[in-house]
């Protein structure tokens, strides 16, 4: 593929080379993650807040995505494009929560923890298999609530973690050896 030459007003060549495209590749991603963690913290704002942040974000995101990216890899078509961006599945912490009368966090811990194996397992399964046996015991837990429950676990218990686990299927659990 040709890339256009410019020149600034000192006669220089100015043409983006691969390793110039890669670097701001690499910005440009970034940008992306970071717009992703901005996501995250709006959504745990309250609706007001919440009402003026997300919309500009999201034309900041769009712009980001639909043009800046997208003509990197139209010139530049040997950059790899993320099959799909980390995305931010629950913001929900465990000081936010309260179970309902019927379940314990003890109820919850033995049901996350019956789900655990030894090895690494993607945060995403480990939630859905919770949530489903909490669907199939009649709690009323989401999976969002699951996903904070395994979090402190993580945190303070009996499990380990790998990478942000608000992001689910980025992200990995397992039960200390």
């Amino acid at each position: 593929m040709q890339s256009r030459r410019n020149r600034d007003d000192g006669g220089v060549d100015t043409t983006m080379d691969q390793s110039q495209a890669a670097e701001i590749h690499e910005y440009l991603l970034d940008a992306a993650y970071s717009f992703e963690e901005a996501r995250a913290a709006i959504a745990a704002l309250g609706e007001a807040d919440q009402e003026g942040l997300a919309a500009p974000l999201e034309r900041l995101e769009t712009a980001l995505h639909s043009e800046l990216l997208r003509t990197m890899y139209d010139r530049f078509p040997g950059l790899d494009a993320p099959e799909e961006f980390p995305t931010i599945f629950s913001t929900l912490r465990w000081d936010q929560i309260r179970l309902p009368p019927s379940v314990s966090e003890a109820d919850l811990d033995t049901l996350v923890l019956g789900v655990m194996t030894p090895r690494f397992r993607k945060m995403a399964m480990v939630v859905g298999d919770a949530y489903i046996r909490c669907k199939e015991l009649g709690l009323p837990i989401s999976a969002e609530v699951v996903a904070a429950r395994v979090q402190v676990l993580a945190e303070d218990g009996p499990l380990e973690s790998q990478g942000d686990l608000r992001k689910w299927r980025h992200s990995e659990v397992r039960l200390k050896s």
